[in-house]
């Protein structure tokens, strides 16, 4: 039976200018396990706006010139 996937790390607030880069970032407890992100009920993807990059236990999620309502 597989143990299940954690955070080993969560996420914290943080703060960016306006058209600035945020980066986000968690660690799991096992590698290369599938993740999600999410604003409310949104699914984010990769594209000109957000990056999603997972190497190991480490996910990052990049956000292209904040905005206020990317908070």
């Amino acid at each position: 039976q597989a143990l299940p996937v954690l955070f080993k790390h969560w996420l914290k607030n943080e703060e960016v200018e306006e058209g600035c880069t945020a980066m986000l970032h968690c660690e799991l407890t096992k590698p290369n396990a599938p993740v999600e992100w999410r604003k409310g009920d949104t699914v984010l993807h990769s594209g000109d706006k957000y990056e999603i990059r997972q190497e190991g236990t480490r996910v990052e999620l990049f956000i292209y010139d904040a905005e206020a309502q990317d908070a």
